[in-house]
C-alpha cells in the first residue's frame, strides 16, 4: 500500500482534527477568566497529536481503528471535565463542545467501519446511539460556545487581578468586572458594578466611576453587596493607590 492509501490519508486526516482542537482550545483559552483548563488540555492534545505524528514512520503505527478509538477516550474525558468546570466550577465553556467533537468523530468512525458487519438490529441500536451522540453534542455546543457565559469567573478573575495589583490592561481587573455581570444573573452584578466604580474613583476617572455607580444604585446599591466583598476590593485597591478611600464614599459602620 502507498503512503497515501485510503486508511494512511484518514491517519492524517483524524491527526489533522486532533490538531485543530488542540489549536482552538489554546487560542480560544485566551478570551477565558481562568485560561489555565482549556489551555493545558488543548496543549495537550498537541503534544499527543505531534507524538501520534511522528510514530506514523515506526513500522507499526497506529491505525485508524486505534486512533478512532484514542480520539474516542480524549473526547470523553473533555467532555466529563468540561462538562464539570460548566455545572460546578463555572470557569470554562469551551473544552465539553470541542472536545465532543472529537467524541463523535470517534465513536461514529469506529461504528462506521463496523457497520457491515452488524445485524440489523445492532445497527439500529447503533443509529439510535449516534443520534443520542447528536443530539448531546449540539446541547453542549449551544450550551457551551453559543450562550456560555462565565459572570461569577469573571468576577473572581477580577478579584486575582486585584489582588496582583494589575487594575487596567487586556486582563487588568477593569476588563475582568466588566465582563462579571450578566441579565440572568443579577445577583453578581452589584458586585462587579461596585468594584469598576471604586477602581475608577480610586483612579481618578470620575465619568467612568459616575457612570458604574448608577449603574449600582439601579441595582440594589451597596446593600446588595456582602459587605465582605466590598472590604476586600477596597483593601485590595488600596494596596496599589493607597489615598483612594477618600475619592470613595463614607461607609456607615455595620
Amino acid at each position: 500500500m502507498g503512503p497515501f492509501s485510503d486508511d494512511a490519508t484518514l491517519v492524517w486526516v483524524l491527526l489533522g482534527l486532533l490538531s485543530l482542537i488542540g489549536l482552538l482550545l489554546v487560542r480560544l483559552s485566551r478570551q477565558q477568566p481562568f485560561p489555565e483548563p482549556s489551555f493545558r488540555y488543548g496543549a495537550t492534545l498537541l503534544v499527543i497529536a505531534a507524538l501520534l505524528a511522528m510514530g506514523t514512520a515506526a513500522p507499526r503505527p497506529l491505525g485508524v481503528d486505534g486512533l478512532l478509538a484514542l480520539l474516542s477516550v480524549l473526547g470523553a474525558f473533555g467532555v466529563l471535565a468540561g462538562l464539570a468546570h460548566i455545572v460546578r466550577t463555572r470557569r470554562d465553556v469551551i473544552v465539553a463542545p470541542l472536545s465532543g467533537f472529537l467524541l463523535c468523530v470517534g465513536i461514529g468512525g469506529l461504528m462506521a467501519r463496523t457497520w457491515s458487519t452488524l445485524s440489523t438490529v445492532e445497527q439500529w441500536v447503533d443509529f439510535l446511539a449516534l443520534v443520542l451522540l447528536g443530539m448531546g453534542q449540539t446541547y453542549l455546543v449551544f450550551r457551551g460556545l453559543l450562550i456560555g457565559k462565565l459572570p461569577l469567573a469573571w468576577s473572581q478573575a477580577g478579584m486575582v487581578a486585584l489582588q496582583r495589583g494589575a487594575l487596567s490592561g487586556e486582563r487588568g481587573a477593569i476588563a475582568c468586572f466588566e465582563r462579571g455581570w450578566a441579565t440572568d444573573e443579577p445577583h453578581l452584578n452589584p458586585m462587579a458594578y461596585l468594584a469598576l466604580h471604586r477602581i475608577h474613583a480610586a483612579l481618578e476617572q470620575p465619568q467612568e466611576a459616575e457612570g458604574w455607580e448608577a449603574s449600582l444604585v439601579s441595582s440594589g446599591g451597596e446593600g446588595a453587596v456582602a459587605s465582605a466583598w466590598i472590604e476586600a476590593v477596597e483593601s485590595a485597591i488600596l494596596r496599589v493607590v493607597p489615598d483612594a478611600r477618600q475619592r470613595w464614599p463614607n461607609r456607615e459602620e455595620a
